[in-house]
């Protein structure tokens, strides 16, 4: 047994008597229980109604397991519950999963994003399980007056082999609640799982398929009125005045007003977004209304002036610039090569590049870019809001609901502890819906009416008002000497606004000389979050110029990787590195058996390799693919991932055959790009996104088996098989892919 001796009880355990019997359990995510919270024991289930993480036991031996964190996707409502459950030792066949809602007076951290959950519930999670169990034992062995060493637990019942007596879970829960909490209670080895590693099916999912009221758009409330904002035109622009009296007379409008999303002199935090600050909105009684009344409002926008305002980050604040000016894609580019022209600043500096670029017999230099990329979830943006003298409601597809407290106690002028917030399942979100301005939109409307109200978004406001991943463009260069061996590496780029060049990550560490430069373009146009930010890029960009690399040294392009990480493994430079060079290793090495490698290099067929370290996973791709008409047609990906112990095989297996066609569909057709500082693609129909004929036909998902704490699943697969594409388009069309996205150049 693993004995948890981090965390104490007060950290993470709250036991009371359920009205009419029975125990009830919390835990605090990230053990954040604030103070006086986690001991309290009362015969009351009110308290815990409002927990979002706690394991409930009625007497007739229901067993609800609630998830703390929201649904993105992810099936953290499955894999979470599971955690506990295998400690607990109860039937997951009988188990009831239930979403928690956000609890703001008793928790500090509850978020689903950074392919963080696993990990960050691996500990507290278990050990909840573990402790209710052993009190459960410890009631058994009590009325049984024998020593809870005698007792052993199955699927929700307790057992007494010598005497054949047994006790359900239910039965004991009442007396078991009323036991002394225990301390650093032992947890299972991770050797010792038995529902841990195993093929679950997500426990919602019937409920999807079946229409289920899950989403913020299901959710009903009498009286609850549709509101609709009107943003700028474009972004480097904002409102001047308005004319909304013809929206007033149309059916079913309530009114028509402009609203502040964040007052004058905040300070946003790291997750608050700089979107449109200054709104129209219309209000009216349906959906249909309030869109046949926008088009009614006469507006006249005028362009911004540069300003500057404080923010806040991951742990302080920094001053963040917004340019004047109607940016464009053109423009953009143009930029984005003068900044490659001049000196960046130095992120680090390994041995003496500069010296061995001057002596080098030749160099090799490549450049790549990617465009704007729109998060375009299946689910557009939608809130419900109900502010009253009571309290400030919410049901909102939000990923960070603690970090909105913030923004909703400062712009809404609510006490925190009025607020209430109903996580709903979120219909995609690929970092969008970390940035929650739609709380604060819909509660100002919410205030405003004095009636419930439901925000809803159109496709095109979430295409041309949303948040976009960065543009960026990087530029490799690595020295040969005489003997053909590289003697050095030089990577430089950025982007608008935000750069992705992460200076630790391998290559850095297996080459003596090494330099890497970083820049940014400040901009008006919003960006954020973007599965694996920073990695989508970079990866691909890296990856990329390996394979050109060991083409040009003539070796085998799996081979020359793992030579190189064995050399950071062996004799690594530097003291930054951030990668494990063994693990990176074993998925290139799994990669190569699965693929059947040696096979197909003897074979037609038209195939590439990448392998990627982030969010403390390592994967690596091989895509086989032949050419269509109009786009590649994937045959097949086989992929290895090390992420430690991997919790649910089947819902790991879908998020990694999601990340993969997201991937591909992103480096294949994914742009949004800008004339005159207003988004040129406004819906599918203009914004090209994967379909379902061009997903791969296979896709054979194989998982590094390790001792190892679990680390990211949702995010590692999805950069590195943009380069594996990119390298199988080589071999397929004779030429290098270094733009994203690729299908312009396919097209060309």
């Amino acid at each position: 047994m693993e004995e948890n001796k981090t965390y104490s009880r007060r950290s993470f355990l709250k036991v009371t008597s359920i009205s009419g019997g029975g125990m009830m359990i919390g835990f605090s995510w990230m053990t954040n229980l604030l103070p006086n919270a986690a001991l309290a024991i009362e015969n009351s289930a009110k308290d815990w109604v409002k927990l979002t993480g706690f394991i409930e036991i009625s007497p007739l031996n229901e067993i609800k397991l609630y998830c703390p964190n929201p649904e993105i996707g992810t099936n953290v409502t499955t894999s979470l519950p599971m955690l506990i459950a295998e400690e607990l030792d109860i039937d997951w066949e009988k188990v009831i999963v239930e979403q928690g809602d956000y609890d703001t007076p008793r928790f500090k951290n509850q978020f689903t994003g950074g392919s963080m959950a696993i990990s960050m519930a691996w500990i507290p999670l278990r050990t909840a399980g573990a402790t209710a169990r052993q009190m459960i034992m410890q009631a058994a062995a009590n009325q049984w007056n024998v020593s809870m060493k005698e007792v052993t637990t199955s699927k929700g019942v307790v057992y007494h082999s010598a005497t054949s007596r047994s006790l359900s879970y239910g039965v004991l829960a009442t007396p078991a609640s009323l036991l002394p909490i225990p301390e650093n209670v032992p947890i299972k080895q991770n050797t010792d799982f038995s529902l841990i590693g195993t093929h679950q099916k997500n426990v919602v999912g019937t409920k999807i398929v079946t229409g289920k009221p899950l989403y913020t758009l299901d959710y009903q409330h009498e009286g609850t009125l549709i509101a609709m904002a009107i943003h700028p035109p474009a972004f480097g622009m904002q409102l001047k005045s308005f004319n909304g009296s013809d929206a007033l007379k149309m059916p079913g409008i309530k009114d028509v007003f402009d609203i502040k999303v964040y007052k004058d002199g905040y300070i946003k935090n790291a997750l608050d977004t700089r979107n449109f600050n200054h709104l129209i909105v219309v209000v009216g009684k349906t959906t249909w209304e309030v869109m046949n009344a926008r088009k009614k409002v006469k507006a006249v926008w005028e362009p911004i002036k540069e300003s500057k305002e404080t923010v806040g980050t991951w742990g302080g604040t920094k001053e963040e610039l917004t340019p004047a000016g109607l940016e464009s894609t053109e423009g953009h580019l143009k930029k984005m090569l003068e900044m490659q022209q001049k000196q960046g600043e130095i992120l680090r500096r390994d041995g003496n590049p500069e010296k061995a670029f001057e002596q080098a017999h030749h160099v090799v230099e490549r450049t790549y870019t990617a465009p704007f990329l729109a998060h375009n979830p299946l689910e557009p943006i939608s809130c419900f809001s109900h502010i009253t003298d009571e309290k400030a409601f919410f049901v909102a597809p939000i990923q960070i609901p603690e970090f909105m407290k913030q923004s909703i106690v400062a712009n809404l002028e609510v006490p925190a502890e009025k607020i209430e917030i109903k996580l709903a399942r979120i219909g995609g979100g690929f970092g969008r819906r970390l940035y929650g301005h739609y709380l604060i939109e819909a509660g100002l409307i919410s205030k405003k009416m004095k009636a419930p109200v439901k925000l809803i978004y159109t496709r095109e406001d979430e295409m041309t008002a949303g948040l976009y991943r960065p543009s960026y463009m990087v530029t490799y260069k690595a020295a040969f000497d005489s003997n053909n061996t590289i003697t050095a590496i030089h990577i430089k780029g950025g982007g608008i606004p935000e750069g992705a060049i992460h200076e630790n990550r391998f290559p850095a560490g297996a080459f003596d000389n090494y330099l890497a430069e970083g820049w940014e373009i400040p901009s008006n146009i919003n960006v954020a979050a973007f599965r694996a930010p920073g990695s989508n890029f970079i990866a691909s960009a890296e990856q990329s110029f390996l394979d050109e690399l060991a083409e040009k040294q003539g070796k085998d392009p799996i081979d020359f990787r793992i030579e190189l990480l064995q050399r950071a493994k062996e004799k690594p430079v530097g003291k930054s590195n951030d990668y494990d060079a063994a693990r990176y290793i074993g998925v290139l090495e799994k990669v190569r058996e699965k693929s059947d490698w040696q096979k197909l290099k003897s074979s037609n067929k038209k195939y590439g390799v990448a392998a990627y370290f982030c969010h403390q996973s390592y994967v690596a791709h091989v895509v086989e693919l032949s050419l269509g008409e109009n786009a590649p047609i994937i045959e097949k990906v086989t992929t290895a991932i090390d992420c430690g112990v991997v919790v649910n095989l089947e819902g790991a297996k879908n998020m990694v055959e999601g990340a993969i066609v997201d991937g591909i569909g992103n480096s294949l057709f994914g742009a949004l790009t800008l004339k005159d500082g207003k988004p040129e693609q406004q819906n599918f129909d203009q914004y090209r996104i994967i379909r379902h004929n061009e997903a791969p036909k296979a896709i054979d998902v194989h998982f590094i088996k390790n001792n190892i704490n679990p680390t990211g699943l949702g995010e590692p697969p999805f950069p590195p098989v943009m380069a594996a594409l990119a390298n199988a388009l080589y071999k397929a069309t004779g030429k290098r892919f270094y733009n994203q996205p690729f299908q312009n150049d396919l097209n060309s």
